[in-house]
């Protein structure tokens, strides 16, 4: 085995940079995640004054377009910019070629427009 400059000190130097000042670590970084960055998902209901709790999601419910209404204030006030709207479309409603999803007065159209 032959012997470089690059590996001839290795352990001793380690070819990257220098992380040991906090500035050092913010430059080389790769990603900053804010408040800014998130969308909220939120799953909507039909009818008024419904709330769901979703077994498979400890802590997160589905809510009414009037309870969504009273719950954005508070995710506005906590500085989240975004909501991801997941309409729950009743069974009889559904079709194959998703016909509710393009209703005027579909539970996610509503819900945009309150």
């Amino acid at each position: 085995m032959s012997f470089t400059p690059a590996n001839r000190l290795f352990p001793l130097t380690r070819l990257r940079r220098n992380r040991r000042d906090d500035f050092s670590r913010r430059l080389v970084r790769e990603n900053v995640v804010t408040v800014d960055d998130l969308i909220l998902p939120v799953f909507v209901l039909d009818g008024e004054n419904r709330r769901e709790s979703i077994a498979s999601m400890p802590g997160v419910e589905r809510l009414s377009v009037d309870l969504l209404l009273e719950e954005a204030e508070h995710w506005v006030a906590l500085g989240i910019p975004a909501l991801a709207l997941f309409p729950v479309t009743p069974t009889e409603k559904k079709s194959l070629d998703g016909a509710e999803a393009w209703n005027p007065d579909g539970i996610a159209q509503r819900a945009t427009r309150a």
